[in-house]
């Protein structure tokens, strides 16, 4: 086969042209529009609680695995891939067909939207969550249905499974959900996979897993064999603390995986990230380091938030949502003035300010940030 080669004048014609034409799509006309309008800011010496990552990093082991990996990063990760593969499947007690790896988990429902919603098909999911299912499901001319959480911030799962029909291609289901950091229970989730067509596949995203302490909290990924139209995704972004490296996975049935596969980037993993994966997954003692860590400060930021007498949402993750008593957009600015960046505005909760987890003196920085801009006396009572 004839090697295409593409000089960087050619390259930059071929991106301009994809992107010119993904703009005539309906669903990436504002998905664009809002990467240019949130283009990367310098990070220079700024706090950075705006993007729920884990502060703390890999863990010394990955640090060390990452650094070895320089000696095989002129290799295609092929091999290193398939050793993954192996070592997600002996984690989970799966079949190596069972498991689709992906750049971050990103990539994981860029997959799953592809091979599950065909045109006119339906995606269903709770208003807000994590919005890169939606995104890729525009761009495939899917329709969007969405649920309107519940008025303590819960997925209503009642109206998502009464939407879910012959037409519904895929169900979305963030647990805990991003942003609102809201987990739903498993006995919940189990009546609601009994009441969803088969017919429908139901994803579960469990990228905030680990952080959760409720004990009507549990992962899914054991009911993959009793449900067939069950698919759970993972990422070893947040507690791993590999966010920049972009891994992430699904579990479900050979035939759900296989049909995931056919539309993954070829080599879209690396050796350093998953070198680094496969020692963090036989590292329990640092994911229980770091949940300890993240939910200490987490409750600490709600014990002081309670003392100004802030309404804000019980979070079972990395970040939280807290009122502002108003628009948040002016707010974020004032933090970021402050050389702070905090998350950004979601169109159905604009009071609300999502912020994550950073170190204790990022967080001690933060506080005495919110009291001068948004004073306890201004904010809503809970």
């Amino acid at each position: 086969m004839k090697e295409n080669k593409l000089n960087r004048r050619q390259f930059a014609q071929s991106v301009s042209a994809l992107i010119g034409g993904a703009a005539m799509l309906p669903g990436l006309t504002v998905t664009i529009a809002e990467a240019r309008q949130h283009a990367p800011r310098s990070t220079d010496g700024a706090i950075q609680i705006d993007s729920n990552e884990n502060p703390y990093g890999p863990s010394p082991k990955a640090r060390d695995a990452i650094t070895n990996s320089e000696n095989i990063a002129c290799r295609y990760p092929d091999v290193t891939e398939s050793r993954m593969t192996d070592a997600i499947a002996k984690y989970h007690g799966v079949s190596t067909d069972q498991v689709a790896l992906g750049c971050g988990s990103t990539e994981i429902l860029r997959m799953a939207d592809t091979a599950f919603l065909v045109t006119h098909k339906s995606v269903v999911v709770a208003e807000p969550t994590y919005e890169a299912v939606l995104n890729f499901a525009q761009a495939l001319h899917a329709n969007p249905v969405k649920v309107p959480q519940t008025h303590d911030f819960l997925h209503d799962l009642d109206a998502m499974a009464a939407a879910a029909n012959d037409s519904t291609g895929l169900v979305y289901i963030c647990n805990p959900n991003n942003p609102t950091g809201t987990i739903v229970s498993k006995a919940a989730l189990g009546k609601f996979m009994d009441r969803v067509p088969t017919s429908a596949k139901v994803l579960v995203d469990e990228a905030y897993c680990h952080f959760v302490e409720d004990p009507s909290y549990g992962s899914v990924m054991d009911w993959v064999g009793k449900y067939p139209n069950l698919i759970v995704a993972r990422t070893f972004s947040k507690i791993y603390g590999m966010a920049g490296m972009r891994l992430g996975y699904a579990i479900s049935t050979k035939e759900n995986i296989r049909a995931m596969r056919a539309s993954k980037l070829w080599s879209s993993t690396n050796e350093a990230v998953m070198n680094a994966a496969i020692v963090s997954l036989s590292d329990p003692d640092h994911v229980a380091d770091q949940k300890q860590k993240i939910n200490g400060t987490r409750k600490w930021l709600c014990t002081e938030l309670d003392k100004d007498g802030r309404r804000y949402i019980p979070s079972h993750t990395n970040f939280m949502l807290i009122d502002v008593g108003g628009d948040v957009s002016p707010i974020i600015h004032s933090f970021g003035e402050r050389n702070i960046l905090v998350g950004r505005k979601f169109a159905s909760m604009s009071n609300w300010m999502r912020v994550s987890m950073g170190t204790p003196d990022e967080m001690q920085k933060f506080v005495a940030a919110l009291r001068q801009i948004v004073p306890a006396s201004g904010a809503k009572a809970a």
